[in-house]
């Protein structure tokens, strides 16, 4: 889709050129076709946002409980040698 915007924009590039309304209408349609697409690649991001955001705090809460659950056993000390 990009791809073509791209030709378009080559395509159409010269600046001397004049314009029908048709090669205005085609321009203004395939713009409009990439802020479709962009506006779909922004709400993906933000439905993955989303997702990771719930993850992390999934996360956050399940090492906090295994911190707590976390037994600390009492180590002994090595005996210190007499020389």
């Amino acid at each position: 889709m990009f791809r073509n915007s791209k030709e378009l924009f080559n395509k159409y590039n010269d600046m001397s050129k004049r314009y029908t309304k048709a090669d205005l209408e085609e321009i203004v349609y395939k713009q409009l076709e990439n802020l479709n697409a962009m506006h779909d690649l922004l709400g993906i991001m933000k439905f993955q946002n989303d997702l990771i955001h719930n993850i992390n705090q999934t996360l956050r809460e399940e090492i906090g409980q295994f911190k707590k659950q976390q037994v600390m056993y009492p180590t002994r000390r090595k005996p210190r040698s007499k020389t």
